[in-house]
């Protein structure tokens, strides 16, 4: 496929995409990989019950799907048949390839489809990668603030490379470039929210060329606008990421039963390719971008695809309305939902669209009067969700929303009334799903990327638990409420503490006073951001018992603490606490994160807080 500006060369019948021709450069992708290995679709997938399974996807079949003056579409297609023996991935899979005239880059997109008569499975992971020139493409960038020379591939082998406690992650000791002595890279450190993300990419040297994944829309992308992607890592790699765990875990597998059809199109995304003459006008290949982004996101959905299951803004509709929150013990008035997330997801409960896989989800930010307006939806019945920063839990619609072509379904004002018993005593932290609010450290100077020394993401820093130890080496963190400060005093994990021979539980206490007890219930909220293999208890006054109030064993999967993230799956707990447990005057209340012997446990807090009994 050739446009004139770019020459894409794939494997027939399979798909692969083996070569990308652009500005003086015969091939983009790197030539030392087998014609597998440059640019291609994967998935990870199991049975139920079974081991993880990694499997190319290649086609079967080759055909033009649409050829005329001004674009060329190709399919690299592959048939599942229930009846063939063996164990291949249960879906058939449709890949396709875009160029246009005239257009500096090209679209990627997949139709995956599980036919009648499929057995069951589950799946974990599927993305399309591309593997750039090693010895051309060594600056990457995800943002104006993250960008960097980046290693090389021989780097993370052994005498160059020391691997650390968390497998991705490799300490540099001898790299080819003297310049990244000392610092850790992990492809995780590069990870994105999905509305955040949408553009990320590396610029090769000699010719100067950028390349580019543009993500118009995270509408096919599961789990929502807070699920966390791949981006770029050390390859020098590029990821469309369509479906994963990361960050989540076992939660958010798409789990497909015996027989059960399903159909979904990832994409289309585009790669962008830029280019200059002058070394100096480098940086500009990433403003460029930025603008082509734009381009992108105002053109979706696009007018050129061909497949009838990608629908054209025609076959769309849109929903809008307008959000308020109801919280009397802030406001005797409705409170406009400002800057809250709003989506439309098939998900039916309360939080659940957060771990969602198989369908669409549509999300927009509310403006200053808690007005939005949902477009380009695809008909069908949702759940509208939704949260607000500033107050706790997940709002849920009671009714279900129709969204039908070509139209604007009117939901008019609607009313948030987040979790609330009685009025608030003390709070800890700020109600936004993550634990940025709280004390982020220093990274350990043995550890560090400098790419995070400066700016907002010091949790992307590798070893931070160990950090806790050194702030707390014999005795665990206390805050006492009106004294201590959560961004100075609070550590952002609850983590074990090293010890001589193991990782050992660690309690945290919050001191409190009351001036009286109100006979009653009073209520505890924990928000919590993310949590991996914690066992959790919660005691009034005394580590005993009779004064446990509340206990969870084995709590999450998201695996944040060591992929240097500060959120995950948001869970919220909320329990009593009997009045006759309460003291006036000092009282305490212990966390605990009882399992011990696990480097890498931990739970992230959102949000805390007490609520006295409620009043009339």
């Amino acid at each position: 496929m050739d446009n004139g500006l770019v020459k894409l060369t794939m494997l027939k019948p399979q798909g692969y995409l083996t070569g990308v021709k652009y500005g003086g450069m015969d091939n983009l992708l790197d030539i030392k990989s087998n014609e597998s290995g440059r640019g291609y679709w994967d998935a990870n997938w199991s049975l139920p019950g079974g081991d993880d399974r990694y499997q190319l996807i290649k086609g079967a079949e080759y055909s033009v799907i649409h050829q005329s003056n001004d674009r060329v579409e190709v399919s690299f297609r592959s048939t599942y048949n229930p009846s063939t023996p063996g164990r291949t991935l249960p879906l058939s899979v449709d890949t396709r390839y875009i160029i246009r005239t005239g257009v500096s880059g090209f679209y990627c997109y997949a139709i995956y489809e599980r036919p009648q008569g499929c057995r069951a499975f589950d799946l974990a992971q599927t993305r399309m990668v591309f593997k750039l020139r090693q010895e051309k493409f060594h600056y990457m960038a995800i943002t104006d603030e993250k960008q960097r020379v980046m290693p090389v591939p021989e780097d993370l082998l052994p005498g160059r490379g020391k691997q650390l406690i968390v497998p991705e992650s490799v300490l540099l000791v001898n790299p080819v470039n003297p310049d990244l002595k000392g610092e850790v890279d992990d492809k995780y450190q590069y990870s994105m929210d999905n509305k955040d993300g949408g553009l990320h990419g590396w610029i090769s040297s000699g010719p100067i060329i950028g390349f580019w994944v543009i993500i118009p829309s995270y509408e096919f992308r599961n789990g929502g606008p807070t699920k966390q992607n791949l981006t770029v890592h050390t390859g020098p790699a590029c990821l469309a990421m369509c479906h994963s765990t990361h960050y989540i875990g076992d939660d958010i597998l798409a789990h497909f039963g015996e027989g059960e059809t399903w159909r979904k199109v990832f994409g289309p995304f585009f790669v962008y390719l830029n280019s200059t003459n002058k070394a100096s006008n480098a940086h500009n290949l990433w403003s460029d971008a930025k603008k082509q982004r734009e381009i992108e996101e105002t053109s979706w959905p696009y007018d050129f695809v061909s497949s009838p299951y990608y629908l054209a803004a025609s076959q769309r509709g849109s929903a809008s309305g307008k959000l308020f929150v109801q919280d009397r013990y802030i406001s005797s008035a409705l409170i406009p939902a400002k800057n809250a997330y709003i989506g439309l997801s098939v998900a039916r409960t309360e939080g659940a669209w957060q771990t969602e896989s198989k369908s669409y989800q549509f999300w927009v930010q509310t403006d200053s009067s808690g007005s939005f307006t949902i477009r380009n939806v695809i008909p069908g019945v949702y759940g509208l969700h939704g949260w607000v920063p500033g107050f706790i839990g997940d709002y849920l619609e009671k009714t279900l929303v129709t969204i039908t072509a070509d139209s604007e379904t009117q939901l008019g004002n609607l009313t948030f009334i987040p979790l609330r018993h009685g009025p608030t005593l003390w709070e800890i932290g700020y109600p936004d799903r993550t634990a940025i609010d709280y004390f982020v450290p220093d990274v350990n100077p043995m550890y560090v990327n400098r790419l995070f020394l400066k700016g907002p993401e010091k949790f992307r820093q590798y070893g931070l638990w160990d950090r806790y130890t050194d702030i707390h080496p014999e005795s665990d963190q206390v805050f006492t409420i009106g004294v201590n400060d959560p961004k100075k005093d609070w550590f952002f994990a609850h983590v074990d503490r090293r010890g001589p021979d193991k990782y050992l539980p660690t309690t945290w206490t919050i001191k409190f006073n009351l001036n009286s007890v109100t006979g009653g219930t009073y209520k505890l909220r924990l928000a919590i951001a993310s949590a991996t293999r914690s066992d959790l208890q919660v005691h009034i006054n005394s580590v005993d018992q009779e004064h446990l109030v509340f206990q969870v064993m084995n709590l999450g999967t998201d695996n944040t603490v060591c992929r240097h993230g500060i959120h995950g799956l948001y869970r919220i707990f909320n329990f009593d606490i009997s009045s006759s447990l309460l003291l006036k005057g000092d009282n305490s209340i212990y966390l605990t994160q009882a399992r011990g012997g696990d480097v890498l446990c931990g739970i992230l807090y959102d949000y805390i807080r007490l609520e006295a009994p409620a009043t009339d």
